[in-house]
């Protein structure tokens, strides 16, 4: 409960805020409904079943392109941290994309992949596998030199060397790396479900009820959108405490 109260607490100065600048017209009611009418409308969208599903479109892509960066980043990154100097001939490309804006990449990917569904996944799936990469590599690189030692000491080979001590010693990073890539895989997706092609998930019913100037809709949608990249977030730091308990010792 204890751990529970600072959130709830800025939850509730969030809103009362928001209520004072309702009150105060600081913008027009129509831009800037209460968060009483912001969650009757959010509950309606809920109740038809419209929002539900389009939360469930894109929770659906965002955890698909997730295992797919997952996939690729995880293991490439592990054999490209075990080789330095390979890591380093790629580095220059790796952050290159990895500082591109993803939706500077949206003109590529819809040449590659055209306006359908895979062009939404594969473009968060490019942007979350770079930074799982990057992530997993600098994770085996920076690996504690005496544990290295100490198993080479011992005879280790070396793919005995990279499974038993350099994957379990970067497994922290490889895990930050993944909490870190999630969040941008669902950023990633909200924006090309806004602008590319969409019938269906948050962005679109966010970019909708914009145009509509359905503003109760719309910044609930916004909320929906900001919640789930925390409950990923929590999830993963919870993930993190229970199984890699031994990081920075």
């Amino acid at each position: 409960m204890r751990g529970l109260l600072p959130p709830l607490l800025g939850a509730a100065g969030f809103i009362a805020f928001w209520q004072v600048a309702v009150l105060l017209r600081v913008a027009d009611p129509v831009l800037l409904p209460s968060p009483a009418e912001t969650a009757r409308d959010t509950w309606a969208a809920f109740a038809t079943g419209t929002l539900a599903q389009d939360l469930m479109r894109t929770v659906w892509r965002t955890l698909l392109s997730f295992a797919i960066a997952s996939a690729i980043g995880v293991p490439l990154g592990v054999a490209l941290g075990a080789r330095e100097r390979l890591y380093r001939a790629v580095e220059f490309v790796v952050d290159f994309f990895r500082s591109t804006p993803a939706s500077a990449l949206f003109p590529l990917f819809l040449v590659l992949f055209g306006t359908g569904e895979a062009t939404k996944i594969a473009v968060a799936a490019f942007g979350a596998a770079l930074v799982i990469l990057f992530n997993a590599a600098y994770g085996v690189m920076n690996a504690r030199r005496t544990r290295v030692l100490a198993a080479k000491v011992m005879g280790a080979g070396p793919m005995r060397l990279l499974t038993d001590v350099l994957v379990w010693e970067a497994l922290p990073q490889i895990l930050v790396g993944m909490r870190q890539g999630v969040s941008l895989a669902l950023v990633i997706v909200v924006v090309a479900e806004m602008f590319i092609g969409s019938t269906d998930g948050i962005g679109q019913r966010v970019i909708n009820a914009q145009m509509l100037f359905e503003s109760g809709l719309m910044y609930g949608a916004i909320f929906v959108a900001g919640a789930l990249g925390y409950a990923l977030n929590l999830l993963f730091l919870v993930i993190e405490k229970r199984f890699v308990h031994w990081s920075g010792k």
